[in-house]
């Protein structure tokens, strides 16, 4: 029997906040005059979840743009694939590589269950590649190396989005719909700043970060970020220095790009003003 409150999500998705959670339920006591809470940046929904069950009395709207829910609805499935997965690698070590001609057959397990529907490739990925690591199709998955880190048990999601209300919108679009209600608390957390990878559909600039606190200017809010975005100190600079224009207005944009390896690569950026 599974659990109805979780702790954390109970798929795998990239910066799930199950740290917070104690904290997070302790603000979420402590609230008042709020009727509903609209989660901007849903990921993996766990926000939702936790404040649903804290506050069940209240409306908690959760923006699936990530397509978490559809993850979800398709539990069933991926413990067959996995299920699979583990007798193609019942000979493999736990954490060691899975030889290439196990490797193939898993490739084609994956293949024909495309073909045939849906295939979860953030679940199935946990299972035979090392942490860290996040793939979105077969393409993608058929440039790693694989490891036996195979999911022993199934795994199980019920009741975890449930009395939630599931949207999929822009942020901005959502928020719009909201922003004059007095009795809203905005749950945001965007994504990780210059990130490509993982759950996230889109890469995420500094401007699409601080685009962001126009939601957070006049709202009730409960903001995520962390010391690796440095939003907070910019902010506090620019408070300081209310007068500061665009020093890089005019100058001329010169890059260079950089690859790291054949997955990911940098720009180096030079502004001349003469």
């Amino acid at each position: 029997m599974c659990k109805k409150v979780y702790n954390s999500a109970p798929l795998p998705f990239m910066g799930q906040k199950r740290r917070f959670v104690k904290d997070f339920k302790k603000v979420l006591k402590s609230t008042s005059g709020i009727t509903t809470i609209v989660d901007l940046f849903g990921g993996s929904g766990l926000l939702s979840h936790v404040a649903k069950s804290v506050l069940p009395h209240i409306r908690v709207v959760y923006n699936d743009y990530d397509g978490y829910s559809e993850r979800i609805n398709n539990i069933a499935t991926t413990n067959k694939i996995i299920a699979k997965i583990r007798q193609l690698l019942k000979s493999v070590p736990t954490d060691k590589k899975v030889p290439e001609n196990i490797r193939v057959e898993i490739l084609k397990l994956l293949e024909a269950y495309d073909k045939a529907g849906y295939v979860d490739y953030l679940t199935i990925g946990s299972s035979i590649l090392f942490s860290g690591k996040w793939v979105n199709s077969l393409a993608e998955l058929s440039k790693q190396t694989m490891y036996n880190c195979c999911r022993t048990t199934d795994y199980c999601a019920d009741g975890y989005l449930e009395g939630l209300e599931i949207v999929c919108k822009d942020y901005k679009e959502l928020f719009k719909e909201y922003r004059d209600n007095k009795e809203v608390l905005f749950l945001v957390d965007p994504p990780y700043l210059s990130t490509e990878v993982g759950a996230y559909k889109c890469y995420w600039k500094l401007s699409d970060y601080l685009d962001v606190l126009n939601v957070i200017e006049k709202s009730k809010y409960i903001y995520f970020t962390s010391n690796k975005s440095q939003v907070i100190e910019l902010c506090q600079w620019i408070a300081k220095n209310p007068d500061f224009g665009d020093p890089f207005n005019g100058a001329e944009i010169h890059t260079q790009t950089s690859n790291i390896n054949y997955q990911s690569g940098y720009v180096d950026i030079m502004l001349v003003k003469k």
